[in-house]
């Protein structure tokens, strides 16, 4: 189920809906030393993951949105646990595919959310695909 949270929030992430969530995450810890949080070694990507990971968000904000609509369609806990496990071998498929594995994925998208910088390498990439 862990995967299946992290591929969703990559997914929100690729559609733009994640801005409030991660802003939320910035701001949780107050007590925080915000020098901590730079002395983190930054994970180095090459262009060609970013444009993996660019593709990929791209395949998978097209499924998370219809997986969206179907869950919110389904009947019962049941149903709505199958909507998901569907979604979630589909994502993880189309991450595969693109040449990354669901680790680097997430990775890559968790490091967007702390490098506007990248972030914007990354939407140049989807921008131009």
């Amino acid at each position: 189920m862990q995967r299946l949270t992290a591929l969703f929030s990559a997914a929100l992430l690729a559609t733009g809906l994640m801005a409030t969530a991660a802003h939320a995450q910035q701001t949780q810890d107050p007590a925080q030393d915000p020098m901590a949080t730079q002395e983190a070694p930054a994970q180095d990507f090459s262009d060609e993951q970013l444009e993996q990971f660019a593709d990929a968000s791209q395949e998978i904000a097209v499924i998370s949105q219809d997986y969206t609509q179907r869950l919110q369609e389904a009947e019962d806990e049941q149903s709505q646990q199958e909507v998901r496990a569907e979604a979630n071998d589909k994502m993880i498929e189309v991450v595969e595919d693109s040449g990354l594995d669901v680790e680097t994925f997430n990775a890559i998208g968790q490091a967007i959310q702390q490098d506007p910088e990248m972030m914007q390498r990354v939407q140049e990439m989807s921008s131009q695909s």
